[in-house]
């Protein structure tokens, strides 16, 4: 019955392969027209690059976020840091410059409040009133006694010291809050970042030996779309040059380049186009489709370039070779795109968006470039001329090797299985962490500048608490600020904190200066209505635009406290939010609603949720395939046996980089779901050519294993190389996520190689020999 079934399918693949060398003109006629008609739809691709598209619109945390954000304020903000040269930035230049930078910073598009040491309000009373002034007075900056006194009051109020002031003094900062529009928000943080970076450059020149640097959200969505662009028009083109050097050199011709471009070209462009068509945003992950597909396309038109090449050095005529090739490889190359896009498809159980959209984007550009491989590419073959391969040379040695297996293939098999073991056991040494800021390559100047925030003023890992009182009002209840308080202290205690701003710090300074200005007068006041008056006397007395409604809600209920730690892995900063949750539940009566946010808290969180969801979409790929394979080769028995050999790498991979990285975040873990897939062509074709041999040349299993290497050995090499060096070229760009996510896929692939040449035929010699036995 299997060999039956065999012989249909290559009867198939036969008369599948004559029509379309026969009616190649037609073919070449159509495939161009519909990828033409899909490819249209790329006036419709829209570029999305806020850090928020990673996360699903019925995510928790960014429901949360979008709750603070509503209640309070947006916290989109650029923040640029002031860094004198002489580490003084209390110094009359300093000063000058902190004054005009946030005069200047006003006028940024979208702007809708400036913080700086210049326009702190500092508050001071006289009689029964309330002074609240700029803590810096622009016409008093060469007074060296006026300085010494900003720097003492700066460095002594925990809402400066530590935040818009460096604890040091060496390094102060101007905050600036903006409120994007929802509709073209690439655009506006486009003008936002070139309007900061213009008034820098401007800063720079006027300010002799001060160094601005620019940080925030609204810098690093700007690095997003910088990155995106890096890939496509550095990445993606170098590693077009160097995949053209290396195919260029597999199939000795410029031919077999020039077809392989057309069909990554039409590939790639009918992917893009049916994304604009279905809505699917261009981002900063999805910009590495093209190089992905780039890798995968040519692997597919590798395996039918070399077997016509073959036949043509047998002394066939293109055409003929054309037809031998479809025959031999439509169902390998069917097979390897089927579970390819399959794995890809799976990433769609992922949390994160833009993962879904690259694993949908990739199934569907290797769908077409899979009909394109077996349609147009032998069409475009029978019509040109290409360099034959004569027998015997360019094997790579690959005869040889497959003796050597077969001589040494209990040792193979039994040193194959030491390794994976040893590898496997490594995996646990993999530690989760997404670092927002990590997302950028170190050489980049977003990365220096938000590395240089967290070692000289703040930090970067930001949780947001909004704390409710339960009633209108409520948060001038004396009993509910001390709690605000002690959780406050209590956090300021904790080694990871760098900064805490809260409301009652404000309300103890109010009573201190209403109440004479003695220390001891710096506390909570005794009762509702003092607390209430004290907040609206300062209310009253603030400037437009420097209100207290980023603190407090409309209604007075509920408060915000904001927390800057020093950089903290995903796991460090979840256990500091759980340990001040399960303070404030040991510790506080008056709390009615307690909730924590923050980006950094979201992506802490998103690759916990995206491991777990990911683990789904991994069994189900293995799964998935594993029946494709066994349906398609009619054999339980092989494929189980294929299962292993593709189960293992990812594995051995994780294992590698546990062992010499040890940090993954979300992108390497859609990883293992997204490669099986690819990690799946090795085998299929390494199989298929095995099982052909056994079942209709009826060769034992050592001859089937010989024929394996003679006949595809070459060809997995020579796809391999192009697979590992695509996804490697991944390994440059600036967008970390996409860099390790090469540098892991490319182990991967090399792991399956390994795999299926020292591994498989060993295995598939024992199973057979104890079958037949």
């Amino acid at each position: 019955m299997e060999q039956e079934n065999s012989i249909e399918a290559n009867k198939f693949s036969t008369r599948f392969g004559e029509w379309v060398v026969r009616f190649r003109y037609l073919v070449i006629a159509i495939t161009v027209a519909v990828v033409c008609v899909a490819a249209s739809g790329g006036i419709f691709l829209k570029l999305n690059t806020d850090f928020r598209i990673f996360f699903s619109k019925d995510n928790p945390e960014l429901q949360a976020f979008e709750l603070l954000e509503n209640t309070y304020e947006k916290v989109d903000n650029v923040l640029v840091m002031i860094v004198p040269d002489d580490g003084d930035a209390t110094s009359e230049n300093a000063l000058e410059a902190a004054v005009w930078l946030t005069d200047r910073m006003w006028h940024t598009p979208y702007s809708s409040r400036v913080d700086s040491i210049a326009n702190f309000q500092t508050m001071m009373a006289e009689g029964d009133d309330l002074i609240v002034r700029d803590l810096v007075d622009p016409n008093k900056l060469d007074d060296a006694q006026q300085r010494q006194t900003i720097r003492t009051d700066a460095l002594s109020d925990p809402r400066l010291a530590g935040n818009l002031l460096a604890t040091d003094g060496a390094v102060s900062a101007v905050n600036t809050m903006v409120k994007l529009p929802e509709q073209n928000s690439a655009a506006a943080i486009a003008e936002v970042a070139n309007f900061t970076r213009d008034v820098v450059a401007q800063a720079s020149e006027q300010f002799e030996g001060i160094d601005f640097r620019p940080v925030g959200i609204v810098m690093i969505n700007q690095s997003f779309v910088e990155a995106t662009w890096a890939n496509a028009s550095t990445v993606l083109p170098l590693s077009i040059a160097i995949m053209a050097a290396i195919l260029g050199f597999l199939t000795r011709g410029f031919a077999g380049i020039a077809m392989t471009g057309a069909v990554i070209f039409l590939s790639v462009s009918a992917a893009l186009g049916l994304a604009g068509w279905i809505g699917i945003p261009f981002s900063t992950t999805t910009s590495i489709t093209p190089t992905i597909l780039l890798t995968l396309v040519i692997a597919n038109c590798l395996h039918v370039l070399i077997t016509v090449q073959q036949h043509l050095g047998a002394g066939n005529h293109k055409r003929v070779a054309a037809v031998r090739s479809i025959e031999l490889n439509l169902m390998p190359i069917f097979l390897a795109n089927v579970t390819t896009a399959f794995g890809f498809l799976m990433m769609n159980f992922s949390e994160v968006p833009p993962y879904r959209h690259l694993g949908t984007l990739v199934a569907i550009g290797t769908a077409v470039s899979f009909v394109l491989s077996v349609t147009l590419l032998p069409a475009l073959l029978s019509l040109i001329s290409m360099r034959p391969l004569r027998s015997g040379k360019t094997r790579f040695g690959m005869e040889s090797f497959g003796e050597f297996v077969i001589r040494h293939k209990n040792v193979l098999l039994w040193v194959s299985i030491a390794v994976i073991v040893g590898l496997v056991s490594a995996v646990p040494r993999n530690e989760l962490n997404d670092v927002l800021t990590h997302y950028f390559d170190e050489d980049t100047q977003i990365r220096q500048d938000s590395e240089f925030l967290d070692e000289r003023l703040s930090g970067n890992s930001v949780i947001e608490y909004s704390i409710e009182s339960g009633e209108p009002g409520g948060i001038t209840d004396p009993a509910f600020l001390q709690d605000i308080s002690a959780f406050a202290e209590w956090y300021r205690m904790q080694p990871e904190t760098r900064h805490v701003f809260v409301i009652s710090d404000t309300i103890r300074e109010l009573n201190k200066q209403l109440q004479g200005g003695e220390a001891d007068d710096y506390r909570i006041p005794e009762t509702r209505d003092l607390a209430s008056q004290l907040l609206l006397l300062y209310e009253m007395s603030l400037p437009l635009g420097l209100d207290v409604n980023n603190r407090i809600n409309l209604s007075k209920s509920a408060t915000r406290m904001t927390v800057t730690t020093q950089t903290l892995s995903s796991d460090a900063l979840l256990e500091l939010d759980a340990r001040a949750k399960s303070w404030v539940v040991s510790n506080t009566q008056n709390f009615s609603e307690f909730q924590s946010s923050g980006f950094s808290l979201m992506f802490a969180h998103i690759g916990h949720r995206n491991i777990r969801a990911m683990i789904t979409g991994t069994v189900i790929a293995f799964l998935g395939v594993s029946l494709i394979l066994i349906f398609a080769f009619r054999s339980l028995r092989i494929g189980l046996v294929s299962l292993l050999s593709n189960f293992v790498p990812g594995f051995m991979a994780f294992g590698v980089w546990g062992l010499i990285v040890g940090e993954v975040g979300i992108a390497l873990s859609v990883v293992m779901a997204m490669t099986i897939g690819i990690v799946v062509d090795d085998t299929v074709h390494f199989l298929s050519k095995y099982l052909h041999a056994k079942r209709e040349l009826a060769l034992d299993s050592e001859d089937a294993v010989r024929y394996a290497f003679r006949t595809v050995g070459r060809a997995l090499y020579a796809t391999t190389v192009i697979l590992v060096a695509g996804f490697l070229f991944l390994g440059m760009s600036d967008f970390f996520p996409a860099s390790q996510m090469g540098r892991l896929t490319s182990i991967m692939i090399m792991l399956a190689l390994v795999v299926d040449f020292l591994f498989l035929p060993p295995l598939l010699m024992l199973i057979d020999r104890k079958r037949a036995g």
